[in-house]
């Protein structure tokens, strides 16, 4: 199947662009997915305590209107206040669902919990989705790692950050034929994180001395041989993007199929423990007669595939020392 696949750039996807602000001393930070012409988007939430904003939007019951943007930013629930600002930049733009009285930004969000590393006492807010918006409007920032709402991700945190490991934001594009697909993704996960590719553990849970990595799961299951709380601190985030035309049911689909990534690449996932989330957005141009069209199941196997290359390159892409790390964890 690789002859007919090449590896792109997400810039290479007509209608979508990223921007980001971060606060490099709090380490929490915002990335906006700014949709220019509107985007169709399906949404699927695997964990069990999400933070988000508008997910109904994405339903496929609701009222057939496109997505503005898509923010993905820290803060737990405080970092919902992001949103504000993306909807500030877009309506001075003229920009949203026309509603005869004024137009309205349709904007989606969800955080991940990264309060305990840096400071807790600051979170993404309007301010801050407002600038990493604007810079979204202004051109797209293909950066990973350390940037946005990658900033204070980290992973393997069922014995508190002290034996965590740092991960971040990753991107990763494909084309196949016609059809161009990307994922965006942060990567704050609960579990021990993998390379699709090799099965070799890239992240997660270390020993006490922070030598080498121990097998979570392994001590996880010792672990719950009597009661215990979770480290409730967790949430892998993410969107597909693609330029092919499909409806709110079939992206919410798509973002279902798209979750395998997350079973492939992170053990466990999905837990209590997290709240595992991912949009599936089309910049396919409404009412166009030449759009892209493919088959969902081919889209869906393709999301899984750009998603599992994001995960890695999150962590890739993140890296720095265990005394940078440590200097930062509550």
């Amino acid at each position: 199947m690789d002859r007919f696949i090449r590896e792109i750039a997400i810039t290479e996807i007509d209608g979508v662009s990223i921007g980001h602000a971060q606060d490099n001393e709090a380490k929490t930070g915002a990335s906006v997915l700014y949709f220019k012409r509107g985007a169709q988007a399906g949404c699927d939430i695997s964990g069990g305590g999400p933070a988000s904003r508008e997910t109904p939007l994405t339903d496929s019951m609701t009222a057939d209107n496109p997505l503005n943007a898509v923010v993905l930013s820290g803060g737990s629930a405080y970092g919902l206040a992001a949103s504000d600002g993306v909807m500030r930049c877009l309506e001075e733009q003229g920009i949203g669902y026309d509603t005869g009285f004024s137009k309205i930004p349709l904007v989606c969000q969800s955080c991940i919990f990264d309060l305990g590393y840096g400071r807790s006492d600051i979170r993404p807010d309007a301010d801050m989705g407002y600038e990493a918006c604007r810079k979204a409007m202004e051109g797209c920032d293909v950066s990973m790692g350390n940037v946005g709402a990658g900033t204070g991700a980290s992973v393997g945190k069922l014995f508190g950050m002290e034996r965590a490991t740092k991960s971040g934001l990753g991107i990763y594009a494909l084309q196949a034929g016609e059809l161009k697909i990307a994922a965006v993704v942060v990567v704050n996960a609960f579990g021990d994180v993998f390379d699709p590719e090799n099965g070799q553990k890239i992240a997660g849970l270390m020993d006490a001395e922070r030598t080498k990595f121990v097998d979570l799961e392994e001590a996880f299951v010792e672990m719950m041989t009597t009661p215990q709380d979770l480290f409730h601190t967790n949430t892998t985030i993410g969107c597909i993007v693609c330029n092919a035309r499909f409806d709110k049911a079939k992206l919410n689909k798509i973002a279902s199929m798209a979750r395998n990534a997350y079973a492939r690449c992170i053990n466990p996932v999905g837990t209590m423990a997290d709240g595992d989330t991912i949009y599936a957005a089309s910049t396919a141009k409404r009412g166009n007669g030449e759009a892209v069209h493919v088959d969902i199941n081919f889209a869906g196997t393709l999301a899984a595939r750009v998603m599992s290359a994001a995960i890695k390159n999150a962590v890739m892409n993140s890296k720095i020392s265990d005394e940078e790390f440590l200097s930062m964890v509550k």
